[in-house]
């Protein structure tokens, strides 16, 4: 019998059988998991945190997941490069170098969209107008304020519960001397 601790089972198969030699359980070392990343597990590089962000915003939520899972990322991670940040824990915290490629990549697609209305709203002509059937005008009238709704900075509207800045102007009176009232002293 080995010299330390062991079990009651153990202790007792010793004492029946002096003879017999009992193997004793082997212990077993678990390795903790480590946090962080695993081994292989590499950081996903900066240029496709950008693109798929950039997928996200422009092509559309399918569009960045599709391409996020062609990497082996979560959909939860490409909402976050959309938003700028690099992980979903950094969400509200986004790297300025990742948003500001995801506006500038935005700002040029609206750009060219606008430049494609503008060429749109330039073949549409008055005389195609006259001979236009009234729903196709009709038609035509919704899909253009779509596209300008689409294309202008949304208008902020003061929500019920918060307090717009509020000015206050004072104007004094200007009074005649007259309106004072005189104290003659003597010196």
């Amino acid at each position: 019998m080995a010299i330390g601790r062991v079990s009651s089972d153990v202790f007792d198969k010793e004492v029946l059988h002096p003879s017999k030699q009992v193997e004793e359980p082997r212990v077993q070392i678990i390795d903790k998991p480590s946090k962080g990343r695993k081994e292989g597990d590499n950081n996903v590089p900066e240029g496709l945190r950008k693109l798929i962000g950039e997928s996200y915003e422009i092509d559309g939520r399918a569009s960045g997941v599709d391409l996020a899972k062609r990497f082996g990322i979560s959909p939860s991670s490409a909402s976050a490069y959309a938003n700028g940040a690099t992980s979903t824990k950094s969400y509200d915290s986004p790297v300025p170098a990742i948003k500001s490629h995801i506006i500038k990549q935005k700002e040029r697609a609206v750009k060219r969209a606008s430049q494609t209305l503008n060429q749109a709203i330039s073949a549409i002509t008055q005389e195609k107008l006259d001979y236009a059937d009234p729903k196709d005008l009709a038609g035509i009238a919704k899909d253009m304020s779509a596209i300008i709704k689409n294309l202008e900075p949304p208008v902020t509207t003061v929500e019920s519960g918060q307090s717009s800045p509020q000015f206050t102007i004072y104007a004094p009176t200007f009074r005649d001397e007259r309106s004072f009232e005189v104290i003659t002293v003597q010196e």
